[in-house]
């Protein structure tokens, strides 16, 4: 099995897994550098799994679906471009010999889902296809839910293996990080992976996927209990109370704005 991020736009990625034979994609925002992609690896579409309903996400899926008679599988409460499998958290679906948990993640938009596979034994990492919920050094924007809501989710996707990889689907990395740095000024890690994450920029490669075990040492929306996140987030904004809830809110207001 094989993973790949296809650029898209200026800085989405298009998730694509396949088997070297079948493929599934995730989050097609456009339809011509896919088929394009496809075709010249010599892959048949399977699957398309959609997290959410923002065009930069759903863009591609008609076109695609004509092309290919791809099954399209997304979010039971979002509106989608019709026919598509409605799913929601606790149901599985089964692709490419892999079966996906498919998780609720409310936040970002209010039905947004993940999707979550755990590889037979030896055969790789877990898979999340977490759309733009959690992202690397950082989170989505809170669009149609609340500062609450999107914490439930990052907890939930905080609790899977350490080793599962993060396929989120924007390159936001470097900015994501410069801002996690303002937070945590003395995180030795979060610098380290800062210095890899530039490096890997300047050649022109992805930093994704990124891991669960990276993200709990790095991302500051995921440690919203560590003191040294909880002082930022006061001194930034004195009214700031030490409970999780109002620290994630006035980080994610502060990333808002941050330059």
């Amino acid at each position: 099995m094989e993973l790949f991020p296809l650029p898209a736009f200026s800085d989405n990625y298009i998730w694509i897994l396949h088997n070297r034979e079948r493929a599934l994609v995730v989050d097609p925002g456009e339809s011509d550098g896919v088929l394009a992609w496809l075709a010249q690896h010599g892959l048949q579409l399977d699957t398309i799994l959609i997290t959410h309903h923002h065009a930069d996400h759903t863009g591609g899926v008609a076109a695609l679906r004509e092309a290919t008679g791809a099954r399209v599988i997304g979010p039971a409460h979002e509106p989608m471009p019709e026919p598509l499998q409605r799913v929601s958290g606790g149901e599985h679906v089964d692709a490419l010999g892999l079966r996906f948990e498919v998780i609720d993640v409310p936040g970002h938009t209010s039905g947004h889902i993940a999707f979550y596979a755990a590889p037979p034994v030896g055969e790789g990492a877990p898979l999340l296809f977490c759309g733009d919920t959690l992202f690397s050094g950082g989170c989505g924007r809170l669009f149609e839910g609340t500062p609450a809501q999107m914490l439930d989710s990052l907890t939930r996707l905080a609790a899977l293996p350490g080793n599962t990889r993060v396929c989120c689907t924007h390159e936001y990395t470097l900015s994501n990080l410069k801002f996690a740095q303002a937070v945590e000024p003395d995180n030795r890690v979060l610098a380290t992976h800062a210095a890899t994450c530039l490096q890997q920029r300047a050649q022109n490669f992805p930093t994704l996927p990124s891991s669960i075990a990276m993200e709990k040492n790095i991302n500051p929306f995921l440690r919203t209990a560590e003191m040294a996140v909880v002082r930022s987030a006061q001194t930034h904004e004195p009214s700031t109370t030490p409970d999780a809830v109002s620290v994630f809110a006035t980080l994610r207001t502060w990333k808002n704005t941050f330059k």
